[in-house]
């Protein structure tokens, strides 16, 4: 009787573990962790297409995350996609003509916001846009351009 409870404590133990393990990596996977901290400052964007980034995207330069995407909304004259992200304050030495891109993590990854820095000598401030963009690469029109305009050279 005394081993029975001896293997049954040992195999809750290691369900337990097993369990905060995968709770553990759900966070990693998902960037649920991801905090950036309160002090930051606002920037936006605007870009044609944003394929399908989502809040809390990770905003980055050179692969280290900067920022993260606040939200995104629809402008009702240009109906272009706007995208409000939040930097860290203090990452305060990015250039004014930085520019953004739509960009995948792999090839069927999350979407994410990579910035290029510039050179000019002004600095990004709270509330700052910026005018360089280059909207998302979204893989099935270029599949479907590839499709369709593949028979229409001349032999």
């Amino acid at each position: 009787m005394r081993a029975n409870y001896k293997v049954e404590f040992a195999s809750g133990v290691f369900l337990l573990l097993g369990i905060a393990a995968l709770v553990w990596l759900a966070t990693r996977a998902t960037d649920f962790g991801q905090d950036i901290g309160k002090d930051t400052y606002s920037i936006s964007a605007r870009f044609t297409n944003v394929g399908d980034l989502r809040n809390r995207a990770p905003v980055k330069i050179g692969g280290v995350t900067v920022g993260l995407v606040e939200n995104v909304t629809l402008d009702p004259v240009t109906f272009e996609a706007v995208v409000h992200m939040s930097v860290a304050s203090h990452f305060n030495e990015i250039p004014s003509d930085t520019g953004a891109s739509v960009l995948t993590s792999g090839v069927l990854g999350d979407r994410y916001i990579g910035l290029e820095p510039g050179g000019a000598p002004d600095m990004l401030a709270d509330g700052d846009e910026l005018f360089i963009t280059q909207s998302a690469l979204v893989l099935e029109q270029v599949i479907g351009k590839y499709l369709f305009n593949t028979g229409s050279g001349e032999e």
